[in-house]
């Protein structure tokens, strides 16, 4: 028996394919309720509380009409499992819809799709930020935070980006502008925040949009989720329009702060990369390069 037959026993169901391999493998799995999505958590990631913590989050957005994955429970009753390799299980409803794209390629609607799109994305996070001041979040939500330490400080989230070994001594020299800059311009008060909408984790069904993929939430500021939708659009022609679209759904009209989280998330993103990908990822230069490039931008 695979884990993935394991683990999808609890909810008296199996699974159907591997989706998708990242921090987590997510199969899709049919259960008696229905389609679910499974996923087996990367074993070192998340501890058991963080992981409750998000789907406290999840259930509480979804039973106030967000279109957020909904936690399933076992035939026990329980929301997370152990499986006998110690691996951690869990279950979400499944949500429709086609990604809004997919990372390095180009958009595959046309240029009024793509702004109708960003601005009904913009509208969701809004949404997604005002329910969640509505919440009464458990003490001590254990999720990881994105303030200015988190993102910059001695111990990021996502590691010292300025020190990655792939970065030649010019990209250091930059990153280290781009973290001081950060360090002095980040300010303001920290909330729950989804911090991945990136365009895997926005799901388009008609006009309706989802958002999937919690795992990397916690708290921050709240326009780094604005931050992060846009660091997969900084090679768009249509840049500006794109995130004027989004911003205007979201309803903030600050372009310097927005394009600072860009910046943020690239920094981020470049940490993200050391102890994930090979070592001869090509991912590590492009991350590296973006997040050089933006940095001349914000901070020059």
């Amino acid at each position: 028996m695979t884990e993935a037959e394991e683990a999808a026993g609890h909810w008296d169901g199996r699974p159907v394919r591997l989706m998708g391999e990242r921090e987590n493998a997510v199969y899709e799995m049919d259960t008696p309720q229905g389609r679910a999505a499974l996923r087996l958590h990367r074993r070192g990631y998340q501890s058991a509380a963080a992981i409750a913590a998000e789907q406290w989050w999840m259930q509480a957005l979804a039973a106030a009409g967000m279109p957020v994955p909904e936690p399933l429970t076992t035939a026990g009753g329980d929301l997370l499992v152990t499986l006998s390799g110690g691996q951690m299980a869990s279950a979400v409803r499944w949500l429709e819809g086609k990604p809004l794209g997919e990372n390095g390629k180009p958009f595959d609607v046309p240029l009024p799709v793509v702004l109708a799109r960003h601005r009904a994305l913009g509208a969701l996070v809004a949404q997604l930020h005002a329910v969640t001041d509505t919440l009464a979040m458990p003490e001590g939500w254990a999720r990881p935070v994105r303030d200015r330490d988190g993102l910059v400080g001695e111990a990021p989230v996502w590691g010292r980006f300025w020190e990655h070994p792939a970065a030649t001594p010019d990209d250091r020299a930059v990153l280290l502008r781009a973290r001081d800059a950060l360090r002095e311009r980040l300010d303001g008060p920290v909330a729950p925040i989804h911090a991945d909408v990136l365009r895997e984790n926005v799901l388009v069904d008609g006009d309706r949009l989802s958002l999937i993929d919690f795992d990397d939430c916690g708290t921050g500021f709240r326009l780094f989720d604005l931050g992060t939708v846009m660091v997969q659009n900084l090679y768009e022609p249509a840049y500006p329009e794109v995130r004027d679209a989004l911003m205007d759904g979201y309803g903030t009209a600050d372009i310097a702060a927005v394009e600072l989280m860009t910046l943020a998330r690239c920094c981020a993103s470049v940490g993200w990369t050391m102890p994930r990908l090979a070592p001869d990822s090509p991912v590590h230069r492009r991350h590296i390069a973006r997040a050089v490039m933006w940095a001349g931008r914000v901070v020059g």
